[in-house]
């Protein structure tokens, strides 16, 4: 009876287990919360959520639909991350892409972390414990290094990240058949314009003897992502060929990262004086952050031998509150880009706290703040923890009275 009760135990943790890795996965690409702003000048009929965003894991993304109806037409859904952006600026806010720069760029690290803990966690045999928690942490750990500091790491992080980037630096889409008031046309991205002047100079010259090989290679197009990570790089080039002493692209994700950050800091209030401390402080929090998770896995690791100890039971802790740390996090996001206005803004505002949860008001927008999906599985996440908690409790109780 003993066995089959054992037995019984085994396999709901390891349901409890898997149904945890899942839930980790879908938060990772689910949207978690959800912002948007409403006004007179965007009605309903054209905006039923106003100008909404999604924020992710990894970064933030439109919340915007495209139109289907008879009076109104659309060939693509509005930039509401860019809209957001230009209505924030007008009182002093820095752009969406300046929050939490760090922490998406390391989340899915973070993440996957999560996971072998979870795993780690359930086993209850030392040694296998010991073993997959080593082999977990050794490989996030090599992984993490090769993407922020080894040369094209960029290339190691997720589309979705590459895309919220691109998202965030390409907001003049069509801006070439605009004019301004003069009536002269607006100025094409210098990023563009370059991609464009080289597809015509290697477009006159005289193409290469053809081989299969390169005919096939040809044929093949590249991923969404590598796109991105293509137009980045010639974006930085432009902007490094403009100062005396600029870097040559080495693809690193702290590279990129860094650059990315002072270019949408400085995208409304181009101010170095105030940038590059800033630019600063998020290279010193990317190098702290990355010792930090070493030095982390490496007590939890010491921690594991022991089935009765907080460091062991940091390992189920950690992710069955992921919910109040996402809460803490963007509540702490929120008041810096209220509390971080810029004095160059077109209105003056006090610094103030924008809505957290639920609905507000500052001008005339109509604010609202609520949790999406991917906060929901959080919180189902917290659930199936805890279950998985109480169930390590007994087991762990077992073992101790009976001496194992």
């Amino acid at each position: 009876m003993t066995s089959t009760q054992d037995r019984t135990k085994l396999i709901l943790t390891g349901l409890l287990t898997l149904s945890a890795l899942i839930l980790l996965v879908a938060i990772y690409y689910a949207p978690t919360w959800w912002v948007s702003l409403k006004a007179p000048n965007y009605p309903p009929e054209s905006f039923p959520d106003g100008v909404r965003i999604h924020f992710h894991m990894n970064g933030v993304f439109n919340g915007c639909t495209k139109m289907e109806k008879a009076e109104i037409q659309e060939e693509e859904a509005l930039d509401c991350v860019h809209e957001m952006d230009t209505i924030n600026h007008y009182v002093g806010m820095y752009p969406i892409a300046a929050g939490g720069p760090v922490e998406k760029a390391y989340s899915q690290f973070l993440m996957t972390l999560l996971g072998v803990m979870v795993v780690g966690f359930a086993i209850p045999w030392r040694k296998v414990r010991l073993g997959v928690l080593a082999a977990g942490f050794v490989f996030i750990a090599g992984w993490m290094y090769l993407t922020i500091y080894a040369a094209d790491g960029i290339h190691l992080q997720n589309a979705g990240y590459v895309d919220a980037m691109i998202a965030s630096l390409d907001q003049d889409k069509g801006g070439d058949e605009d004019e301004d008031d003069a009536g002269q046309e607006a100025p094409v991205d210098a990023g563009k314009a370059l991609i464009e002047q080289l597809r015509r100079s290697m477009s006159e010259k005289e193409a290469p003897a053809s081989t299969p090989a390169a005919d096939a290679a040809k044929r093949l197009p590249a991923s969404d992502k590598e796109r991105y990570i293509d137009s980045l790089r010639v974006s930085f080039e432009v902007d490094q060929n403009r100062k005396e002493n600029g870097e040559v692209w080495t693809g690193s994700g702290f590279q990129v990262m860094s650059w990315h950050y002072e270019k949408n800091l400085g995208r409304y209030f181009n101010n170095p004086e105030e940038i590059k401390p800033m630019v600063t402080t998020l290279e010193l929090a990317t190098h702290l952050l990355f010792a930090g998770i070493i030095g982390a896995m490496v007590l939890l690791l010491w921690g594991a031998r022991q089935p009765r100890g907080l460091l062991y039971w940091a390992l189920a802790l950690a992710p069955l509150a992921l919910p109040v740390f996402f809460i803490i996090e963007y509540a702490a996001w929120l008041w810096w880009f209220g509390h971080s206005l810029h004095e160059m803004a077109a209105f003056t505002v006090k610094p103030f706290m924008p809505t957290v949860f639920g609905d507000g008001k500052v001008a005339q927008f109509s604010t609202h703040s609520y949790p999406h999906i991917g906060f929901g599985l959080m919180l189902l996440l917290s659930v199936v923890m805890a279950a998985l908690a109480l169930l390590r409790r007994k087991q762990i109780k077992a073992e101790v009275s009976t001496g194992a």
